[in-house]
């Protein structure tokens, strides 16, 4: 089965958790905006000129005659496709929960470079980004890791994975936030990291695993840059 896969082309973004999903799973995909007419061919979709449902934004993905946006949405879908959630409703249900938690965090990482608007410019909102990326740091980012940090504590495999013995898609979207945020702010990383070791465990298992590490290593991956969602700005790593 071959799938289309949208996003935007210059950024890893919300897109790259789905990248990694897709990478794993081995699946057969099309970046299709890293194409030629890709740009006009995603526009077309958001612009309704197909006969699936409509998205409202990338990222999303197209299987036959399936239109499916929203990581988390999507996410769901590949999981069980391709063995990467439980099969039984209750690890399916968990799994989609911690996506969604991680959905919000990295809507609150993003707010860290723009908090006013997506609109402007982040040089027009300097100054909020400041007390955004403080209160962040200090708050919110030891908030959602000890959450997560709990919730691999409590797989009674102690596969060092947040859910049963084997990879799951959750545990590929924590390996992307740790990726992200150690980018986006080494030094707070260094001082914060230290307090969730599960974390980092999974962080660098996930890296190793056979299909991932390939794509790390390929140009597939594209690298963080200041134009996604982890952005790199020394005056905001307190």
């Amino acid at each position: 089965m071959s799938y289309e896969f949208y996003y935007w082309p210059g950024i890893q973004g919300r897109g790259e958790f789905v990248r990694l999903a897709l990478e794993l799973a081995g699946a057969d995909y099309i970046d299709v905006a890293r194409c030629d007419g890709g740009m006009a061919a995603m526009q077309a979709i958001v612009d309704g000129d197909h006969a699936g449902a409509l998205p409202y934004a990338p990222p999303f993905l197209k299987s036959e005659d399936l239109v499916i946006a929203h990581v988390a949405n999507i996410l769901l879908f590949l999981g069980d496709r391709h063995d990467l959630a439980p099969k039984n409703e209750a690890g399916r249900l968990w799994a989609h929960q911690l996506q969604l938690t991680v959905t919000d965090f990295v809507s609150e990482v993003h707010d860290t470079h723009h908090p006013i608007a997506n609109v402007l410019y982040y040089e027009d909102q300097k100054d909020e980004a400041a007390r955004k990326a403080e209160n962040f740091l200090d708050i919110r980012v030891p908030k959602y890791l000890s959450y997560f940090e709990r919730a691999v504590a409590r797989n009674q495999t102690n596969s060092g994975y947040v859910i049963g013995s084997a990879p799951t898609y959750p545990d590929l979207s924590l390996f992307q936030l740790m990726a992200g945020l150690r980018y986006a702010f080494p030094n707070a990383m260094a001082r914060i990291e230290p307090d969730f070791p599960r974390l980092s465990a999974m962080h660098d298992l996930v890296a190793a695993l056979p299909h991932v590490a390939a794509y790390l290593e390929s140009d597939r991956r594209i690298p963080f840059n200041e134009h996604g969602v982890f952005r790199h700005y020394p005056e905001l790593d307190g």
